[in-house]
């Protein structure tokens, strides 16, 4: 009876006393390499209701880690010049882009799949890396997660919830909703900068009324 005391008692301290604390599970995160999927992530910010500040969302995902690479995979479209200088601005502040021309789909929209280039990239870069954050929902990457994480991987999936394939989530190790993160990753509205103007002429209109 003593002994069965003994061992019970060795569990519970064993379930109140946690190996790890979650800080030190970052901490523990090694190299990271960031693939983000910009179609499912465009979307999400548009469910949030936010604009995305993608300097922001670089240092949120990586989180104090040493970064190996940061990944942006989105469809193009060579005529909108808008979307080539936001891509130009995402290669020249820590993103390599890779793109692919978007293809209109008999419904009259456009597509354009890369989930084929992300499984391709976080396969092949195993041994650089220790820790995978994929920004996207798509169930189809599910297998592409197993199979990196089969080869010593830690991955993080990172999306909103109510576009993500419960498959993806069932092979991460662990899981973000955008949700969760978007005061850290959105930008932040400018408009206030213009109320002191307004002021000022107002204040201005009533003194030269006077």
């Amino acid at each position: 009876m003593t002994m069965l005391n003994n061992s019970h008692n060795n569990n519970n301290s064993l379930e109140t006393e946690a190996v790890f604390t979650p800080e030190q599970v970052l901490e523990n995160r090694g190299r990271v390499a960031i693939f983000i999927d910009g179609s499912n992530l465009f979307y999400a910010a548009l469910q949030l209701g936010i604009e995305i500040d993608y300097t922001k969302l670089l240092c949120r995902l990586t989180s104090g880690s040493r970064l190996l690479r940061s990944f942006f995979y989105t469809g193009v479209d060579r005529s909108n010049e808008k979307q080539q200088g936001f891509l130009l601005w995402m290669r020249r502040n820590g993103y390599r882009v890779i793109s692919k021309d978007l293809v209109q789909l008999p419904d009259g929209s456009k597509k354009a799949n890369l989930d084929v280039e992300i499984a391709v990239d976080m396969m092949s870069l195993v041994g650089s890396y220790d820790t995978a954050v994929l920004v996207s929902g798509d169930g189809d990457l599910a297998y592409a997660v197993n199979a990196v994480s089969y080869r010593g991987v830690r991955v993080e999936v990172v999306s909103l919830r109510s576009m993500t394939s419960d498959s993806l989530i069932n092979v991460a190790d662990r899981y973000i909703d955008l949700d969760s993160i978007k005061e850290d990753i959105q930008k932040t509205p400018r408009s206030y900068t213009y109320r002191p103007l307004s002021s000022l002429g107002l204040a201005d209109d009533a003194s030269q009324q006077g």
